[in-house]
């Protein structure tokens, strides 16, 4: 069985998810791992043995041994520098989502990757949430006929909400609604997205870091199907679970409603009253199986890396993704519909957008 060495930078709490999904697995040969924090990287050295811990990325990008990294670090402004030194040195990368924060920087990293003919795939565990490789399958087999519609309502808990805001000024449309973006453009492939109009509600989270407690989003398909998001992170902390997402799909011969709101697990107990265990987006470790995405998608890119196979969410679509949340977030600010692709236009006043957002930050 042909195995190999991974790296993982970034041990936090998805890097940690990561790391352990591959100090599980027959398929990594030696495991490596990265963190600035020494007490965290001390952690994880514990837990699970890897071959080699360091506080510099570099280490694993200067080893010729290691030709599998996943990059998991925030705050997310690391992704494009770190991603970039990581295609240039030959590394087969999985990056988290955002793919970067400025469009040339995804631009780049694409070419990086096809000039090196290197394996290249952004974070996007909802594609192996069984409920939506399910809703894929019943599209692609025709139970449904035509998809007129999508509707997808994804709201977290606001302590994880403000876990997430309080280390950058994105949007919950950027950091939330991303993953039903990609999602759902990949259930309407090979349509693609041609307007967007977003509308967005402040409250809990504007004193944190100046971004919208929820945020709905409409995009018009190619092919005429209506897509509708609302992302929100602002669920009361007596909530009893991380996030509930309820999707709605339309078509002209079918429709499927798929309930994921993680309320199939109810834990009621003295000390910490109610709880919906294994309710968060990207999932976690239950003794010898994982409940989640995450597992699944970082064995699915060992297995790409090693078989030589099609990754399963390619950079090109994460980028479609990155446009499309840019261009809502343009559309909250002028109160108006964003066409796709961006003009030059539109692109300049999102980079307008960004500056004001940075400058408010500053004040």
């Amino acid at each position: 069985m042909k195995t190999v060495e991974a790296g993982v930078i970034g041990v936090g709490w998805i890097g940690g998810l990561r790391a352990e999904t591959l100090a599980r697995t027959a398929l990594v040969d030696k495991l490596h791992l990265c963190d600035i924090k020494p007490d965290r990287l001390a952690e994880v050295k514990a837990l699970y043995k890897p071959a080699s811990t360091t506080l510099d990325y570099n280490d694993i990008i200067n080893d010729p041994n290691i030709s599998v990294v996943y990059i998991s670090t925030t705050p997310e402004s690391n992704h494009y520098p770190i991603c970039r030194d990581c295609l240039k040195n030959g590394k087969n990368v999985m990056l988290e989502k955002p793919i970067a924060l400025e469009l040339w920087e995804a631009d780049e990293l694409i070419h990086l990757a096809k000039r090196n003919d290197l394996k290249f795939t952004i974070g996007y565990s909802q594609r192996f949430n069984p409920k939506i490789a399910y809703a894929k399958r019943k599209i692609v087999d025709g139970t449904l006929g035509n998809v007129v519609s999508v509707l997808v309502s994804r709201h977290l808990s606001r302590s994880l909400g403000k876990k997430i805001a309080s280390r950058v000024r994105l949007s919950p449309v950027v950091m939330e609604s991303t993953h039903d973006l990609d999602f759902v453009f990949w259930l309407l492939e090979p349509a693609k997205p041609v307007r967007v109009y977003s509308q967005g509600a402040y409250g809990y989270m504007q004193p944190v870091n100046g971004s919208h407690d929820v945020m709905f989003t409409t995009v018009t398909m190619d092919n005429g199907a209506a897509v509708m998001i609302g992302g929100g992170w602002n669920l009361p902390p007596s909530y009893p679970n991380y996030c509930a997402t309820w999707i709605e799909i339309t078509g002209t011969d079918g429709s499927l409603f798929l309930d994921d709101t993680q309320r199939d697990n109810w834990l009621n107990t003295e000390k910490r009253g109610q709880e919906f265990p294994m309710s968060t987006m990207p999932g976690e470790w239950v003794d010898h199986v994982f409940a989640g995405g995450i597992g699944p998608e970082t064995i699915h890119f060992l297995e790409a890396c090693i078989k030589n196979s099609s990754v399963m969410v390619t950079p090109e679509s994460a980028r479609r993704v990155m446009e499309t949340y840019s261009a809502a977030d343009l559309s909250a600010d002028r109160n108006e519909p964003v066409d796709l692709p961006l003009t030059n236009e539109t692109i300049s006043a999102i980079a307008e957008f960004k500056q004001k957002i940075r400058a408010g930050l500053n004040t």
